[in-house]
């Protein structure tokens, strides 16, 4: 088995998550008139997209650990390949909820089984390296969609997305069936699934912090693509094309950043990695809320910072997840990618009514103070001298 072409087919399985969540933002005006419905209506198909993918991680989770890596990945993919041939023909709204929602369903199995056969295939210094990979192709996923979705829309018909989906999914399907054999150590047997694993992965110092940090961080992310629109059109008055370039570069920074944090692992300690890039995303959002107003590339700037310190965290913070948990591996990844797509979901409705309350400085000034405070936090938690006993839960 070549171990990293096997991570670039399951990274891709993964890739089709975020991939397939943003490829349709560009057609929302299009669905909306040729379906004859309403854009909150059709806003939903986003919603319940993430809603289904949040849901299913902590489903898979279980699911992989018991059942195995390529069993359950091939039934994600297969499940979504048919939902986008379903979305490719449906003919009204509640149709493409539907498949929609079974598009989530299955590949949000990609996300788990990825992360956890890199676990099972990899260790120590050249597992960080294949979660950086990884993680750096994860990120293309939101920067590839809208500019795929755009041009597919513009010279096909809005339904040629979910063709290109499903095509996609086939060869993602086709190569993962041919190449992907099972890679669940033999000698870990786990046992059937209690809801009270789920509190023994929170229990442990090494697994909360992480996937707290997931929830801070996905917040904070989605705070900015929700909020910072505002500020391009209010202050800068930019168009909605200009608008959408803003944001390649924060995107372009995670990806870079991934691959760094990926091959930064080699040489710092993961632990003292994950504490040092938390501070330095609390110190982007601070030069963020500082410079904003004063110029559109003092803007860019700390976006870009943002992005950077984001992606540099993700594929330590993978790392350390899968080597605090052997037993269940993927219920903890599973737990980890809720919590992250519970701060997205949760961005908005905090959000809101703070910068309705106090504008801009206290929706990131709140953002500030809440990442700061948490990164001193998890500095205690991680790099603390005072020794802890591991729970069972810990491999």
């Amino acid at each position: 088995m070549n171990r990293k072409f096997i991570v670039y087919i399951v990274a891709f399985a993964a890739f089709l998550g975020p991939f397939t969540q943003t490829i349709y933002t560009p057609v929302l005006p299009e669905v909306t008139r040729q379906l004859h419905s309403t854009s909150f209506v059709v806003n939903l198909t986003i919603s319940v997209f993430t809603l289904f993918l949040a849901i299913m991680q902590m489903i898979y989770g279980p699911l992989t650990d018991s059942k195995g890596r390529r069993k359950v990945l091939l039934f994600g993919i297969s499940l979504y390949v048919i939902a986008s041939v379903g979305c490719f023909f449906s003919g009204n709204i509640e149709l493409l909820l539907v498949f929609r929602a079974l598009q989530a369903i299955g590949i949000a199995a990609g996300s788990v089984v990825a992360v956890t056969v890199i676990s099972d295939l990899f260790d120590g210094k050249e597992r960080g390296q294949a979660m950086g990979t990884f993680q750096m192709l994860v990120s293309l996923g939101p920067v590839l969609g809208p500019v795929i979705g755009g041009f597919l829309s513009g010279i096909f018909h809005f339904h040629a997305v979910f063709l290109a989906l499903a095509a996609t999914g086939l060869v993602v399907l086709v190569f993962n069936y041919l190449y992907l054999k099972e890679t669940k150590p033999d000698h870990v047997q786990a046992g059937r699934f209690r809801l009270r694993d789920f509190a023994a992965i929170l229990q442990n110092r090494t697994g909360s912090s992480i996937i707290y940090l997931g929830f801070i961080q996905y917040y904070v992310f989605y705070d900015f693509l929700v909020f910072l629109p505002n500020i391009l059109s209010d202050r800068y008055g930019l168009s909605a094309e200009q608008k959408g370039l803003v944001f390649l570069p924060m995107s372009l920074g995670i990806v870079v950043g991934s691959y760094a944090g990926g091959k930064l692992q080699a040489r710092i300690n993961g632990k003292k990695l994950v504490v040092l890039t938390t501070f330095l995303n609390a110190a982007a959002v601070l030069f963020f809320l500082i410079f904003y107003s004063m110029s559109l590339p003092l803007l860019l700037a700390g976006i870009i910072f943002f992005g950077l310190f984001l992606g540099l965290s993700l594929p330590v913070q993978t790392t350390l997840l899968t080597g605090a948990f052997t037993n269940n591996r993927a219920t903890a990844v599973g737990a980890y990618n809720f919590f992250r797509y519970m701060g997205m979901a949760c961005s908005p409705i905090i959000g809101s009514p703070l910068y309705h309350l106090g504008g801009n400085i206290l929706l990131f000034g709140f953002i500030l103070v809440v990442f700061a405070a948490f990164a001193l936090l998890l500095s205690r938690r991680l790099l603390g001298s005072q020794a802890h006993r591991p729970t069972p839960a810990e491999g």
